[in-house]
């Protein structure tokens, strides 16, 4: 684990176990041809024994860091089996590395955000495509207590119905929390075994979403459920590779 911070106010982690980087820093991305989020850069490049976040501490980017965080561990390293989360967990086999293609940053509120049956609110809503096919609805709870608490709705190869409609069927919950274990310092999501769906409507041609829906059940018949309104904002959408053309994201 390394981090730093200089007058420029950046500060890195390095996890040695991911099998890819994820970077988050200002400027222009040429090679990549990313444009920046909430402030920042995206990159994603291949490397075989080091994954490295940049992230810019500027005040909006405090709002983002929690579900580009966990976004990096879900997408790009295997879970640990333990948890010191409040939730027991039962987790799926740890499944293969995956790097982040796309990445999808939606303004709005949540109307409702229920984890086994508990009302949060939360920060902001993320929408992730994973190279090998796995999505995630990351959640980041407005919890003041914990800065690394994020919800995600996780399924595979999601479809559009329409053009302006989208279905995730959920597979599994990822939960993360200051209270799991750490790689390299970056708390690593547990994964619960769940059922559900998620859909997200809106005018995705002009890169604009009305809301998200997602209800799911874990195997220990906890219940997950979130609505999210968009405030009208364009999406903030960065394709950081090509995607597999038989992919259906709702952003192509």
């Amino acid at each position: 684990m390394a981090a730093s911070a200089g007058r420029t106010g950046w500060a890195m982690w390095t996890n040695r176990r991911g099998g890819g980087a994820v970077v988050f820093q200002a400027g222009v991305a040429e090679q990549t041809g990313s444009q920046p989020i909430c402030g920042s850069m995206v990159m994603v490049r291949n490397f075989s024994s080091a994954a490295t976040a940049l992230w810019h501490t500027s005040p909006t980017m405090r709002f983002c860091r929690p579900v580009l965080a966990a976004l990096t561990m879900a997408l790009a390293s295997p879970c640990f089996a333990e948890t010191s989360s409040p939730i027991p967990v039962n987790n799926p086999p740890a499944q293969q590395n995956g790097l982040i293609d796309l990445l999808a940053l939606m303004s709005g509120q949540c109307k409702t955000f229920k984890v086994a049956g508990r009302a949060f609110a939360c920060k902001t809503v993320a929408y992730a495509h994973g190279d090998k096919g796995r999505v995630n609805f990351a959640v980041a709870v407005d919890d003041p207590a914990d800065d690394s608490h994020v919800v995600s709705f996780s399924g595979e190869n999601g479809k559009r119905a329409d053009d302006n409609s989208y279905e995730l069927r959920i597979d599994r919950m990822l939960l993360n929390s200051k209270h799991r274990p750490k790689v390299d310092g970056l708390p690593v999501p547990a994964e619960q075994t769940s059922t559900g769906l998620c859909r997200q409507t809106g005018n995705f041609a002009a890169r604009k979403v009305n809301d998200v829906t997602c209800s799911a059940t874990d195997s220990e018949g906890r219940r997950y459920e979130l609505l999210f309104v968009s405030d009208g904002t364009p999406v903030s959408v960065r394709r950081i590779r090509q995607s597999s053309p038989s992919i259906q994201d709702p952003f192509k």
